[in-house]
């Protein structure tokens, strides 16, 4: 008998095969590396492949196209990482190497380096430069509002912006403002705003909370979404010690929702009390001014003699008064003409308001307790409660009869 006879030759691929069994079902198979990432390559499949080496030795590691779209930073060469995979042989070429499960960063966090890897990488490309920066419109008539549509931080906004112009126009998109879906929202809540039109200014909104929380603010697609906005964008997320890239790309960064409110438009009051001061401002500098040459031509007065001397005083008197005159007269037409565009802008701006129209004797309807508009018969039925909405107060009635255009009588 030879010794071939004896002996359980393998195949190549058999033995390849053996070892990866016996890897895979060792008490090493699941196993945490620390190592440096270097040879980083990024196929068309969207997996990745990379060695992670330290000062002695490497392993080749593989990360699924299923996780890698997940990882929250940028793998790249030269970054230290934990990575917690499985063992195993790569058959083909008998390689053993490491099909990662999860990676995680070393020192900083997998959200914070994220964070600043695209900070840097859009710094890079400009769009924080102040060039960009669009100017804030000094009294938006219309003004854009991104924000979750239950949260506080739209409820702030309003009240702030009603008490100090109350009868600005507010367009309210509401999206998401944390989870998977809400960077993409609030991408496509700015690009609706755009093709709207007619809107003077946006605010991107949400309260505080963790970086997990804000997280929709950092994404790339949001950041470059503001930077392509026509129209200026106030970025209001988060307390005044947030910072996320959204802040960086908008034309302005807000503390918090409450100040955007504050900062998007002028307060009425104030206007009107600037307005005030101005003119009181005006007459007395007026007065002065006479008070002043009156003095100059009295203390002339007195160092003249000659009648020929006086009958020129006597001239430049008349003119004087001419002039007086002419600058009374003039000072009164521009404040009268500035009173009157004052109050033109004023009432143009009342009229935007939707309670304007309960001046002219129309209402507005609305269901009981929904507060519902009732924009057609096909809204009510007989029996339902209603708020009947008039200029000095409210009406609540019953529906007893519902009549359509053509005289019908319709019972629903």
């Amino acid at each position: 008998m030879s010794l071939f006879e004896t002996q359980h030759i393998y195949k190549v691929s058999e033995l390849t095969r053996t070892i990866r069994l016996i890897l895979e079902d060792s008490h090493i198979s699941e196993v945490w590396l620390e190592g440096e990432v270097s040879n980083l390559s990024r196929p068309f499949s969207g997996h990745l492949y990379f060695k992670l080496k330290d000062a002695e030795s490497q392993i080749d590691c593989a990360i699924f196209k299923s996780l890698a779209d997940r990882i929250k930073f940028d793998l790249e060469d030269g970054i230290s990482i934990l990575l917690q995979g499985r063992l195993t042989v790569y058959e083909p070429r008998g390689n053993y190497q490491i099909i990662g499960n999860r990676v995680e960063p070393i020192g900083l966090g997998a959200l914070q380096l994220a964070f600043e890897q695209l900070k840097k990488k859009l710094d890079d490309e400009g769009l924080f430069d102040f060039e960009h920066k669009k100017p804030l419109p000094f009294m938006p008539r219309n003004i854009g509002v991104i924000t979750s549509a239950t949260g506080a931080a739209i409820r702030d906004i309003l009240t702030i912006i009603r008490r100090r112009f109350y009868n600005v126009h507010i367009l309210i998109h509401p999206v998401s403002v944390q989870g998977d879906s809400a960077p993409k929202e609030i991408a496509e809540a700015i690009e609706n705003m755009n093709r709207i039109g007619g809107l003077d200014v946006l605010i991107i909104s949400r309260g505080g909370g963790s970086i997990e929380d804000l997280w929709a603010f950092n994404a790339e697609i949001v950041a470059r979404s503001i930077y392509a906005s026509k129209i200026p964008i106030i970025s209001a997320v988060g307390h005044e010690i947030d910072y996320t890239i959204a802040d960086f790309v908008a034309d302005y960064r807000a503390p918090t929702p409450s100040a955007a409110a504050e900062i998007v438009v002028p307060n009425k009051i104030d206007l009107i009390r600037t307005l005030d001061n101005i003119k009181s401002r005006l007459f007395i500098n007026m007065e002065n001014h006479i008070e002043l040459t009156r003095s100059q031509l009295k203390n002339t007065q007195s160092r003249l003699k000659s009648a020929d001397i006086r009958n020129q005083i006597r001239f430049f008197q008349q003119k004087i008064d001419y002039v007086t005159q002419r600058l009374f007269t003039g000072m009164t037409n521009t404040l009268r003409n500035k009173k009157e565009s004052l109050g033109v802008a004023l009432a143009k701006l009342n009229t935007l308001s939707p309670l304007s129209i309960l001046e002219d004797g129309y209402s507005i309807t609305r269901k009981i307790p929904s507060k519902k508009p009732i924009k057609s018969i096909n809204d009510a039925s007989l029996g339902d409660e209603i708020e009947v909405r008039l200029k000095d107060g409210s009406l609540i009635c019953d529906i007893k009869q519902i009549l359509g255009d053509d005289g019908g009588n319709y019972e629903r």
